[in-house]
């Protein structure tokens, strides 16, 4: 086995320090590298703030979540060759396995056309255009890249299926699976779906297992008025990430639209969400219980993560468009997961 290695929070080549109202951030992802005691913040690629064009993955670092150096890239698809997309790269993620560094991040080709599924598969009522989208793995021996694609001619889902947002869950038998957001477009009502990985992470076992669908959360409910299912928007899963629980609950934070509402001039209402489910049994499988969205305003794509004095912490994106980095400090009350409060002290304002 390789050993891992990571590099230390040195200062940025232009010497300049960021807080993080003034840092680009959508989908965040943190790795608290405790070796180090450097905290890397993984995000798109935003050439006006790394200084390097192209479509892939930068990253922040610190060393107490408040000062951050300018970014680094650490990934880009024009260096992949034979790569099947080059456009997206949402959603980057990066998990030790195996003594070295997997990036998981999302890609799409409007290109490649998805064949029609057959009438009624997945309850879908119409057609929706959808073309390949899906994760791909890439690996380093480094937090700081660079990072290479496992497999370039495919992404590790099933590549039939439109999906996004891929995530890394270890079962208790150390078997790892990616757990995914199959597209609304594809599906109307958007699913969660769990597929058993090789030993490498680079490709699947076996078939996609349902978790759940974005509608089975209860508020949600009549977000698709009757009638005019084409005109407004579906049930959307997005950004899901897996957590164990002291009590050996699995918690699944994931984002969707609070029940939306038209109005006359077809104009819909209602806002981006950070929540949660929870599976008592601890199993992938579940079954999932639904809970209430934990922050609103606009908000989700979030994860957790132990800060390195022990707290339990949530970074997520607000707002959608133009997406900052929030930070909140959260507690577990066995498998129930609760705000404490919005660490805004760490936005670097005072």
């Amino acid at each position: 086995m390789r050993a891992a290695r990571s590099d230390g929070c040195g200062p940025s080549p232009s010497g300049e320090l960021m807080r993080l109202p003034d840092m680009p951030l959508h989908d965040p992802f943190v790795v608290a590298d405790e070796p180090t005691r450097t905290y890397h913040l993984y995000t798109s690629n935003v050439p006006s703030v790394s200084g390097v064009d192209g479509t892939g993955t930068m990253v922040y670092r610190s060393n107490d979540l408040r000062d951050w150096t300018r970014p680094v890239v650490v990934f880009l698809t024009a260096g992949q060759e034979g790569i099947w997309a080059t456009d997206g790269a949402w959603a980057p993620e990066v998990h030790a396995w195996d003594g070295r560094y997997y990036l998981f991040t999302t890609l799409h080709n409007a290109d490649r056309p998805l064949p029609v599924p057959p009438p009624g598969q997945w309850g879908v009522p119409f057609r929706t255009p959808t073309h390949m989208r899906g994760t791909v793995t890439a690996v380093s021996d480094s937090l700081l890249g660079p990072f290479t694609v496992l497999d370039p001619a495919r992404p590790v889902p099933p590549e039939h299926l439109m999906t996004l947002d891929g995530t890394l869950y270890v079962d208790p038998s150390g078997q790892p699976w990616m757990v995914y957001a199959h597209e609304w477009l594809q599906t109307i009502d958007g699913t969660m779906e769990a597929i058993r990985l090789a030993p490498d992470l680079s490709g699947t076992v076996g078939d996609p297992v349902y978790l759940f669908k974005a509608s089975d959360a209860p508020w949600t409910a009549e977000q698709i008025p009757a009638g005019v299912p084409h005109q407004l928007p579906p049930y959307i899963t997005d950004g899901p990430q897996l957590y164990r629980t002291p009590d050996g609950s699995l918690l699944m934070l994931w984002s969707t639209y609070e029940k939306n509402t038209a109005g006359q001039d077809g104009t819909v209402s209602g806002g981006y969400v950070q929540t949660y489910a929870v599976s008592r049994s601890g199993d992938i499988r579940g079954p999932w219980r639904q809970h209430r969205p934990l922050v609103r305003d606009d908000s989700g794509h979030g994860m957790l993560f132990r800060a390195f004095d022990g707290r339990l912490m949530m970074i997520l994106h607000r707002p959608f468009e133009n997406a900052r980095g929030k930070l909140y400090e959260m507690e577990l009350r066995g498998h129930e997961l609760e705000v404490l409060r919005r660490r805004d002290d760490l936005d670097g304002g005072g």
